[in-house]
């Protein structure tokens, strides 16, 4: 868990690094630079909000965890190196946003990320003597479809961008509402 919080900490804070307005411009050239820093500024919410969503996810899928074995720290290893990866594809999304490669590497990053976790969480529910006696949400069939319903709306985004384009990126906004809607089915009730 303590290697899990320093990688996404660090992804987070490195997101924020190339966030830059120089020094003692005059007016008009601030309002300029703060004009341009606006893709940044957009690119770096959207990843806080991809880096911020996994991690309380690999959280929770780790919360019922009593041991793990290799393959369990093999797919936690690899979906690390993604997360960290991650603030260079963010990168290119904030420099070249309007190019369709740009969009198809930065989708295919995140969608490699959520299949990490998928895949963590689909190990740990088929192994019940990893865990603590009750089984957690993260090991429920909701639980899975929740979590792999961002990685088809960002690796369906790949080979449509070079069809439609970048702007294909707006279909990412339909994961709002359909993760309200399963987050809320897989709120405990009472």
């Amino acid at each position: 868990m303590a290697l899990a919080d320093g990688v996404f900490a660090i992804a987070i804070t490195l997101l924020v690094l190339d966030l830059y307005v120089p020094r003692d411009l005059e007016p008009d050239e601030y309002r300029e630079a703060l004009r341009r820093v606006l893709p940044d500024l957009g690119a770096y919410a959207l990843s806080v909000a991809v880096l911020g969503s996994y991690w309380r996810d690999h959280r929770r899928i780790f919360r019922g965890v009593r041991e793990v074995d290799a393959q369990v720290v093999g797919l936690s290893v690899v979906g690390f190196g993604v997360a960290a990866l991650v603030p260079f594809p963010t990168r290119l999304l904030a420099e070249y946003g309007d190019q369709s490669l740009t969009v198809a590497v930065y989708a295919g990053a995140v969608a490699a990320l959520g299949a990490c976790h998928v895949a963590v969480a689909a190990v740990l529910a088929r192994r019940p003597w990893l865990r603590h006696g009750t089984p957690t949400d993260a090991t429920t069939p909701l639980y899975l479809l929740d979590s792999a319903t961002i990685v088809v709306v960002f690796l369906v985004t790949v080979p449509l961008v070079f069809v439609t384009g970048p702007a294909i990126m707006w279909l990412w906004l339909v994961l709002v509402p359909v993760k309200v809607y399963l987050g809320r089915r897989l709120q405990p009730r009472g």
